[in-house]
């Protein structure tokens, strides 16, 4: 079939099953040869390829909702909904958004990007259509992974309360972008193995009323003896208790067992919870041997070999920081590492294999996994969060009430600080400055590049003083010369790059490469600029403030996070606290809006972080100065 030719799922209303299994046949063929280019999250999508074409063929999008948690498994619904022709620019520049996305579609109802928020949004949509006294079905899509984090269960908790018309789809495939962990799990698998188990209910409950009615006292036994059978048969009492309907386990990949069960539920009232068992990467051998998370999201690869296509290089930032976070363990076995369903982006699988009994995966849980650490911190440990700057924000209370208010010795290993390109808006980490920089007692830092960051990592592991956050990028290295030996970087102190008497670019990070270009660009034009690395965001180097207060030097911030009470507003804070009000500083960084996906230089284009762009400022500012001179 030409899937560019869809325009939308009411195609699918008249198809038979047979039909239906081809159609999942084009579509994988689709997404594997698609995504062997862009890249993209090809083993969840290659999972609900059937349990998708089930959903839109028996319910109405957009009238009936369906919110795709996380939206990693949301391709095929792209496709049945008009934009298999996008797909060559997935999560490209101005392209096909990996996620589901409102301006995109009508059929997009929910924008996801961070898991175990779509119950919670559901409930809403479920009580403004009783509210409004609409007829629409409200389904939620959310993964075993996700239904381990506490908003989903709090939501789970609060709709079995209220008993609002709902059908709960849970996406069993037993994997979340790293292995399940928690006793939730262990029941779904109990529940896997147990068999059918709303056959056995309803076979149980026909029995019954074949029992002769000769009294209440018969009916109350027959009552007790079906509760009794029902604890015995254990699958879906979990969510039975909760006040949901259970029905399955219902196979995935079975058109007619996806059917019935669908269709029983759409007849139920209340909230019913359709537990269904997928197998991620289905169809593609690759993908489907997967043990180790590679084929959740990834980059271009062969299609015959399954070999994903990598450009050698220098080393990533996030495996620099677990081999330096190894070698400060051995030398300190109160060095404890958490991580919160991220082993492998983090890379402290790499911790896990030489310390298993000093790493903690404590599921999608990043609010836990804070206060875990704060605990561990009580007793004398040395705990390392390592986590997604965008996912840390989950965990904010936490950190400001476990961690600071106490102050606590936790060291927060913020990875993917900054643009992080093709999953964009919900991915880019560039607040965690701005959240994190007003709080009490919190130290935050960033190196220049990869031989900088072990050294921090060091600095951090062994700083004593309270909650510290390091921040590094995602992606590669500059392939640097590495020092064998690890040293502390003196914390609230800078280091000058390259002296300059004109002005000065005050600047940390990724940002410095592009103002070291700025300068010799200057320099070309007769303008000497100092580009100092300001590797201590907070605290401030304030006898280097000082220093430039004295000469009068313009100066030109420049970082790579939101501008909105980030380190531009910090140095003006402080000449402003100080009473030096005759200094010109301009900031650049990223503006009030969100940032959508693409490649990270074309995101630095778009929003102005380019060494151009700090030539044109500089440029400006000088003029300022000499006026005032």
């Amino acid at each position: 079939m030409n899937l560019e030719g869809i325009k939308d799922p009411k195609f699918l209303k008249n198809y038979s099953n047979e039909q239906l299994e081809d159609l999942a046949q084009d579509i994988r063929d689709f997404l594997i040869a698609k995504l062997s280019v862009t890249g993209g999250h090809l083993g969840p999508n290659l999972g609900v390829v059937e349990l998708t074409l089930v959903l839109h063929q028996l319910f109405d999008s957009p009238k009936d909702k369906f919110l795709w948690d996380v939206g990693h498994q949301a391709y095929v619904h792209k496709i049945l909904t008009g934009r298999a022709g996008k797909f060559d620019e997935l999560r490209q520049y101005k392209g096909l958004c990996g996620f589901p996305k409102m301006s995109e579609s009508e059929h997009d109802v929910w924008e996801t990007g961070h898991s175990s928020t779509s119950l919670s949004a559901a409930m809403g949509m479920a009580a403004a259509r009783d509210i409004k006294g609409t007829d629409d079905k409200v389904i939620p899509i959310i993964g075993d992974g996700a239904l381990t984090g506490g908003m989903a269960l709090e939501a789970l908790n609060h709709i079995g309360h209220e008993q609002k018309d709902l059908i709960v789809v849970l996406n069993d495939n037993e994997m979340s972008i790293a292995p399940n962990v928690g006793a939730l799990h262990n029941v779904l698998g109990r529940m896997r193995t147990a068999g059918k188990y709303q056959k056995a209910k309803d076979e149980l409950e026909m029995l019954i009323k074949k029992i002769p009615a000769f009294g209440g006292r018969l009916a109350a036994t027959a009552e007790r003896v079906k509760d009794s059978l029902k604890y015995l048969l254990v699958s879906g009492m979990f969510f039975e208790e909760l006040g949901f309907t259970y029905l399955g386990p219902v196979d995935g990949h079975d058109l007619e067992d996806l059917k019935v069960n669908m269709n029983y539920a759409r007849k139920t009232k209340g909230p019913v919870l359709v537990h269904v068992i997928t197998k991620k990467g289905k169809g593609y051998a690759p993908a489907e041997n997967d043990a180790k998370g590679t084929w959740h999201g990834l980059g271009p690869y062969k299609i015959e070999s399954g070999e994903v296509v990598k450009k050698p290089g220098p080393p990533s930032y996030s495996g620099v920081f677990a081999e330096s976070l190894k070698k400060v363990a051995r030398e300190d076995d109160r060095v404890v590492a958490l991580t919160a369903a991220m082993p492998g982006g983090t890379k402290l699988d790499q911790f896990a294999k030489e310390f298993p009994d000093r790493m903690f995966d404590v599921g999608i849980a990043e609010q836990h996994a804070t206060t875990m650490a704060a605990g561990l911190a009580t007793q004398g440990m040395k705990p390392v969060f390592a986590v997604y700057s965008t996912f840390l924000q989950r965990g904010y209370d936490q950190v400001v009430h476990d961690v600071c208010r106490q102050n606590l010795n936790v060291f927060f290993a913020i990875d993917r600080a900054g643009l992080v390109g093709a999953d964009g808006e919900t991915h880019q980490g560039v607040f965690d400055i701005s959240y994190l920089r007003h709080l009490p007692n919190m130290k935050i830092l960033m190196p220049k590049d990869e031989n900088e960051l072990q050294h921090i990592i060091y600095t951090a592991v062994n700083y004593d003083g309270g909650p510290i956050a390091v921040r590094y990028p995602r992606g590669n290295g500059y392939g640097v010369q590495m020092d064998e030996k690890l040293k502390e970087i003196p914390i609230g102190e800078w280091e000058v790059l390259r002296d300059g008497s004109d002005f000065s670019l005050l600047t940390f990070g990724t940002m410095i490469p592009l103002a070291m270009e700025a300068a010799d660009m200057l320099a070309r034009k007769g303008i000497q600029a100092e580009v100092i690395n300001a590797r201590s965001i907070k605290p401030l180097d304030e006898s280097m403030l000082l220093e430039l207060a004295r000469k009068n030097r313009p100066v030109l911030t420049v970082e790579e996070a939101a501008l909105q009470g980030g380190f531009g507003s910090a140095v003006l804070e402080f000449f402003h606290e100080n009473d030096i009000h005759s200094m010109v500083v301009e900031r650049m960084g990223v503006p009030d809006r969100f940032i959508e996906h693409g490649s990270v230089s074309k995101l630095w284009e778009e929003i102005g972080l380019t060494s151009d762009n700090i030539v044109q400022r500089a440029e400006k500012i000088l003029p300022r100065k000499r006026q005032r001179a």
